[in-house]
C-alpha cells in the first residue's frame, strides 16, 4: 500500500499542474492621439487558453484594472501572454504584446508596449 501511495505521488508531481493567477494589471503612459486618450483593455492567456479579458478603461492613459485572472492547469514555462489594445470603433488597435514564461513564485513585471507605454503586472503559479 505504501509503495502504491509513493508511486502515486511521483506520478502526480511529475505531472503537476498549478493555480495561475494574474493580477494588478496597470498601464502607464499609454498613447494618445489628437488630443484623444486610449480606451485600454488586456487580453490574458496561458500557452493556447483565453483567460479572458480586462474591461476597458475609457480615456485613461494610466489605467488599472482591479481584476484577476485564475487559471488551474498551469505548469511551469507555459507562456503567459497578455495584449493591450485600444478599443476602436472599427478595429481595436494593439498596443504591444508581453510574453513571459511562467515560473513558480509570485512575480512583478513591467513590459514596454511597442506603441507606447507601459504594462505592469503580478502573477502567482503555485
Amino acid at each position: 500500500n505504501c509503495l502504491c501511495l509513493s508511486c502515486l505521488l511521483l506520478v502526480f508531481s511529475l505531472f503537476s499542474v498549478s493555480q495561475l493567477k494574474v493580477y494588478d494589471l496597470r498601464a502607464s503612459n499609454l498613447p494618445t492621439v489628437i488630443l484623444l486618450t486610449t480606451d485600454a483593455y488586456v487580453t490574458v492567456s496561458c500557452g493556447s487558453t483565453s483567460l479572458g479579458k480586462t474591461s476597458v478603461r475609457y480615456n485613461d492613459p494610466n489605467p488599472w484594472w482591479n481584476e484577476e485572472f485564475s487559471y488551474f492547469y498551469a505548469e511551469e514555462n507555459d507562456m503567459l501572454t497578455l495584449e493591450v489594445y485600444d478599443l476602436d470603433l472599427v478595429f481595436d488597435d494593439q498596443l504591444g504584446v508581453c510574453q513571459r514564461q511562467l515560473k513558480v513564485g509570485t512575480y512583478q513585471h513591467d513590459c514596454f508596449l511597442t506603441k507606447g507605454g507601459t504594462l505592469h503586472y503580478t502573477y502567482t503559479l503555485g
